[in-house]
């Protein structure tokens, strides 16, 4: 028997509850506090979880100047034409963008900092891929309906 695990992405700042409300917002989750103020989880009905841990030593990344590693980031998965609402909405819950390029417009990739100084990035969901297999199925199923003249 296998046991049921999951992960959660935690990550430290120096005000739990501002960083907890700021991704709460982000992803439309609810905060949930425990017995432990120091370590706050973010939960929402599409699967996100996270928590928030205060560290009162607690210095932000300085990702992505070249001389540091960027060490871990969160990628925020959106469909292609939200990209402008989300970083609307990312940048009034409190992010900053921290690309050097251009931030707006068509790009597939936006790179932020939340309220802690973590980097995180939206990012256009990539379409599912088909496998090999349904791929050739696919185009023999064209195939046949062209022949038999019941192409859609």
């Amino acid at each position: 028997m296998t046991v049921h695990k999951t992960s959660v992405l935690v990550l430290d700042c120096a005000e739990p509850m501002e960083l907890a409300e700021f991704y709460a917002g982000l992803f439309g989750a609810e905060v949930h506090v425990g017995t432990d103020p120091d370590f706050v989880e973010i939960v929402g009905q599409d699967g996100v979880h996270m928590a928030i841990h205060r560290d009162f030593g607690y210095a932000p990344p300085s990702w992505p100047r070249p001389e540091d590693s960027q060490q871990a980031h969160l990628r925020i998965l959106v469909e292609r034409g939200d990209m402008d609402e989300a970083e609307r909405e990312a940048v009034s819950l409190g992010a900053r963008p921290v690309d050097t390029k251009d931030n707006s417009g068509p790009r597939d990739v936006r790179i932020y900092s939340d309220p802690a100084g973590h980097s995180f990035s939206l990012a256009v969901s990539p379409q599912p891929r088909r496998s090999t297999r349904q791929a050739r199925k696919d185009e023999l199923t064209a195939i046949v309906e062209a022949e038999r003249g019941t192409a859609t």
